[in-house]
């Protein structure tokens, strides 16, 4: 049977190193904003979106999502190589169990190289449309070294190089070629639509609910509007997203306001990846990274 994880020698090459593009562009807190749009280019795929609904709790668990693709993130960018290699052994192991038959009839297993690799993809590109969006785009002279990074570290969890492009400049005419002939409606997509339209709380201690119903509703028309945004007309029309004028103009004005306050920003914000890691390391460290809520594997 093919080995597709790294030898372990191999990984400490395969991390992002401290001050790297991608250790700098990786952890802008405003990107978690745009977590929404890249959990729907996931679920697109139909072989991610039937996992999705077949082998986890999404609708009675949506935050969880969001967090398990932050821990991935996190984790595979500032954990180090041990904390890295542990994560990227975890997440191709529990990903062997998810398989099953989608609503067309065909069989699927969550390990097919195109879906597997999409996932990793989505992220990189949601990372570099986030920068754009919503504060300033990765200059042209890093974001090679970005996305070389990227795939790399892709290779802890076993997206072998050739399922990627090899450059940033042919990932453009890959990233079309997916959302034109590949993405479709999935039923999961239409559960990460609806979770947006009535958020649960997210588990966040020093959240309480009260505070929430509050930060609720600016909160979700953020999440919405910078959603919908980032999606193509093409993917609009087919995921049946509703945009209008009204809604773009919106979108201009908290893309500006977002833009204007990056000089503003601390750096603590600027790159989350270690707080966050130091606010979930007992939930990494007991697994429960990348795992979904209602079985043990992950989707």
């Amino acid at each position: 049977m093919p080995t597709f994880l790294p030898h372990p020698d191999e990984i400490p090459a395969l991390v992002a190193k401290p001050g790297s593009a991608l250790w700098r562009y990786g952890g802008d807190v405003r990107l978690i904003g745009t977590g929404a749009y890249a959990i729907l280019l996931q679920v697109g795929h139909p072989t991610v979106g039937a996992g999705v609904s077949e082998h986890s709790d999404f609708r009675a668990d949506p935050w969880g999502r969001l967090l398990r693709t932050l821990d991935y993130s996190y984790v595979m960018t500032y954990g180090g190589p041990t904390l890295a290699g542990e994560m990227g052994k975890r997440i191709r192991e529990m990903h062997k169990h998810i398989k099953g038959v989608r609503p067309d009839g065909e069989r699927y297993h969550a390990l097919e190289p195109e879906a597997y690799a999409w996932v990793h993809a989505t992220l990189a590109h949601s990372i570099v449309r986030g920068h754009e969006l919503l504060g300033n785009p990765i200059p042209d002279s890093e974001i090679e070294e970005f996305y070389a990074e990227w795939r790399r570290g892709g290779r802890l969890i076993g997206v072998r190089e050739r399922d990627l492009p090899e450059s940033w400049a042919d990932f453009g005419d890959y990233f079309e070629h997916m959302v034109t002939e590949r993405l479709e409606r999935t039923a999961a997509v239409d559960e990460v639509l609806e979770s947006l339209e009535n958020p649960a709380k997210p588990p966040i201690p020093f959240l309480p609910a009260g505070a929430w119903r509050v930060a609720r509703i600016p909160a979700l028309h953020q999440t919405t509007l910078i959603t919908g945004g980032l999606l193509s007309p093409l993917l609009r029309d087919r995921f049946g997203v509703r945009w209008t004028r009204a809604k773009e103009t919106q979108l201009r004005a908290l893309a500006a306001t977002s833009r204007a306050a990056t000089p503003l920003l601390p750096r603590s914000l600027r790159n989350v990846g270690p707080s966050y890691l130091r606010w979930r390391r007992k939930e990494i460290a007991r697994g429960d990274a990348g795992s979904p809520s209602r079985v043990p594997v992950a989707a």
